[in-house]
C-alpha cells in the first residue's frame, strides 16, 4: 500500500500480517482504542488516517469496522461516514440494567467455584486498583477495574455470561472517565468493588450477586446524570471530526 504523503516513518498502532486474521487485529485494535478513550464518543473514524495508523488495507479496516458497527461501538451516520457511537441515557440505562442481572450472575458463579488461584488473582486485581485510586490516577483504576472484571468474567464460568458482560462493557466504558470523574463516585465505586470481593472470598453467592448489582445500579445513577436523555436525528453536536472528510 503506497503511504500518504503525510504517513510517520511506521504506523502508529502497527498490525501483525500473521497469526490471528489480520481483520481481527484491526478489530482488536480499535476496539481498544475506543473503550479506553483513544477515540471518544463522538469522534469520526477517517478511513485514510486508520489506515495509516494501523497499517493495513482498506478492505481489512471496512470488515473490522463493520464488526465493530454490529457490536454497536461505531455508527455509520449518513453524510458523515463511520463515528465512535455516542450513547444516550435511555441507551446506558437499557444496559446497565441487563448488566446488573448478568454481572450479578457472574459474582454468585465466581464466589461458588472459588479456588485459592481465583482469589489470588482477584485479590491482585483489588490491589491495582486501590494503588491506581490512592494515587488519583482516574486512568489506572479504569484500567485496574477492566482488570478486575477481566478476572470476574474468566472466573465465573460461564462463557455466554463472560462473552455478555464483555459486550456491555465494551459498550459502556467510554462513560466509565466520565462517570468515575464526578464528585466522590471514584471512592464510592472502589469501596463497591471491595464489598464484591468480599462476598466472593467469602464464598457467598447471593451476597456476590447482590454486590455486583448494587454497584452496576450505583454507576448508572452516576451515568444518568451526566448523559443527554435523547439524540436528536442530524443533530451535529456529538460529531468530533478527527481528520479531514470522510471518505466513500
Amino acid at each position: 500500500m503506497q503511504s500518504p504523503s503525510a504517513r510517520p516513518s511506521a504506523p502508529l498502532f502497527p498490525i501483525s500480517h500473521i497469526a490471528a486474521p489480520v481483520r481481527e487485529q484491526v478489530g482488536a485494535r480499535l476496539r481498544q482504542a475506543i473503550v479506553t478513550g483513544h477515540f471518544q464518543p463522538g469522534a469520526r473514524l477517517i478511513e485514510r488516517e486508520l489506515c495509516t495508523l494501523l497499517g493495513v488495507s482498506r478492505t481489512s479496516l471496512r470488515e473490522a469496522l463493520r464488526q465493530l458497527e454490529g457490536d454497536g461501538l461505531v455508527t455509520n451516520i449518513p453524510h458523515k461516514g463511520m463515528v465512535v457511537t455516542t450513547m444516550t441515557r435511555t441507551e446506558a440505562e437499557e444496559i446497565y440494567a441487563v448488566r446488573a442481572v448478568v454481572e450479578g450472575l457472574a459474582g454468585r458463579l465466581c464466589a461458588e467455584r472459588l479456588t485459592s488461584d481465583l482469589a489470588a488473582a482477584l485479590n491482585r486485581a483489588m490491589q491495582q486498583l486501590e494503588a491506581a485510586h490512592q494515587a488519583n490516577d482516574l486512568a489506572g483504576l479504569i484500567a485496574a477495574k477492566e482488570q478486575f472484571y477481566q478476572v470476574l468474567l474468566a472466573g465465573c464460568g460461564n462463557r455466554t455470561a463472560g462473552v455478555v458482560l464483555q459486550s456491555l462493557h465494551d459498550r459502556i466504558a467510554s462513560l466509565r472517565a466520565l462517570t468515575l470523574a464526578q464528585p466522590g463516585r471514584a471512592e464510592a465505586s472502589v469501596a463497591e468493588m471491595r464489598r464484591i470481593l468480599a462476598a466472593i472470598l467469602a464464598a457467598d453467592g447471593p451476597a456476590a450477586c447482590q454486590a455486583c448489582i448494587a454497584h452496576v445500579e450505583q454507576a448508572a445513577k452516576t451515568a444518568a446524570t451526566v448523559l443527554p436523555p435523547l439524540s436528536l436525528p442530524g443533530d451535529p453536536s456529538p460529531i468530533t471530526p478527527v481528520g479531514d472528510v470522510p471518505e466513500e
